[in-house]
């Protein structure tokens, strides 16, 4: 070899070593400075967990207000690595369930972490997604901020302008407020079933007819309230009161689920003697409570399959308007009474509305004044009803 061809191979070879120096430099820095999780699962798999097609659990484990509030994979809860041991309560109660966490990218250790120590709590399911919410948001845009949730959180009707908290509402149980709570939901499928201590029933559809249950003091305190914040029963019913000259009236807008989530269960009322079978049965599977329908076939139902139904929505005509399930009619609790006639009597009727409350007394209306009539039903659950004529439906609270 010429001395020529021996300087130009030297050159080659010390340039290759060079080139795998500076490649296995560079290997060694992009490995994570932290102990990977053993588990780790790519953007195709936590896909189909947003779509559906994979059950499972998405967490996000980065700061709340700094991170996930600013944009988060869509359907991921936030239980931010620092404060994993205070929410406990947001895994699943089963060990085996499916657990996805994520973070802030490949560099992040946050979901490393909380999969350890989800796997040291007996969580024998646990992944990591370790690209995390950049590429999701690179791939499928941004997720959804805490703002969107807020608003699509916000009643679809108008709220009263006095709200006060559990605390407020403890003290009037509790005699050291002098007030009437006041029970806005119907009376036999939700405050004879459990209500806050000392309060009063006065369904919101039947307000006119027991308005004389109001002290006589126009100044006396008022606190109404129905099933929580999706239910607009209690904010009606303030609203007729301050009508009628009630100055101190206010809502406790978080309702009987927050009331027995902060005391425990309310007062119930005694059960009613059991009522003798109908004689002929409806043709729709039933759901635990009387008069209910069972939630899996609803949901079929409320889809366009399975059997065919009546749905008839006795929210306000307002919140009908916001969604409805297509296909249902809009007839108002208010004025279902002079419209019994005109359900149809050659098909399962079902009501339905927000939260099982104005439903549930659609349903009771008719079993007292057309107890012929069998084959009626009510949705026991909160419904989300939605622009598209869809809805989504969980058990009630």
């Amino acid at each position: 070899m010429k001395p020529m061809q021996k300087t130009w191979a030297l050159a080659l070879v010390l340039a290759l070593a060079l080139l795998g120096a500076s490649a296995a430099l560079a290997a060694e820095e992009a490995k994570p400075a932290f102990k990977q999780f053993h588990t780790l699962v790519d953007l195709a798999f936590v896909k189909d967990m947003v779509d559906g097609k994979t059950k499972g659990l998405l967490i996000d484990a980065r700061p709340k207000a700094k991170k996930y509030d600013k944009g988060h994979i869509p359907g991921a809860i936030n239980i931010s690595d620092s404060q994993f041991d205070k929410n406990l309560n947001l895994l699943p109660k089963d060990k085996n369930a499916l657990i996805v966490y994520y973070c802030e990218g490949v560099k992040c250790s946050l979901s490393h972490k909380s999969a350890y120590k989800a796997e040291k709590l007996g969580y024998t399911n646990a992944k990591v997604f370790p690209e995390g919410y950049p590429l999701w948001a690179k791939t499928y845009g941004p997720g959804p901020t805490a703002a969107d949730a807020a608003k699509k959180a916000e009643p679809k009707f108008k709220q009263f302008h006095a709200i006060v908290d559990a605390a407020f509402v403890k003290q009037v149980a509790d005699g050291k407020k002098l007030g009437l709570i006041v029970d806005s939901r119907p009376k036999i499928t939700k405050y004879d079933k459990g209500h806050i201590p000392g309060s009063i029933s006065l369904p919101t559809s039947n307000f006119d007819k027991m308005k004389g249950l109001l002290p006589a003091d126009k100044n006396a305190l008022l606190v109404f309230y129905c099933g929580g914040l999706a239910c607009p029963l209690s904010h009606k019913a303030a609203f007729m009161s301050e009508k009628l000259g009630y100055k101190n009236a206010k809502v406790f807008a978080e309702g009987y689920p927050a009331w027995t989530k902060a005391y425990g269960a309310g007062s119930a009322m005694a059960a009613a003697p059991a009522a003798k079978p109908a004689g002929k049965k409806g043709s729709l599977k039933p759901g635990q409570e009387e008069g209910s329908v069972d939630m899996e076939v609803f949901k079929q139902i409320a889809a366009g399959k399975g059997p065919k139904a009546y749905l008839v929505d006795v929210r306000d005509a307002g919140e009908f308007k916001t969604g409805s399930i297509k296909g249902s009619v809009n007839i108002p609790v208010g004025e279902l009474e002079k419209n019994l006639d005109k359900l149809p009597a050659d098909q399962p009727i079902i009501f339905v509305c927000g939260t099982g409350a104005r439903s549930g007394e659609a349903y009771y209306m008719i079993k007292d004044q057309k107890p012929e009539m069998t084959d009626v039903y009510y949705v026991d659950g909160e419904i989300t009803f939605n622009k598209d004529g869809s809805c989504q439906v969980t058990k009630p609270k």
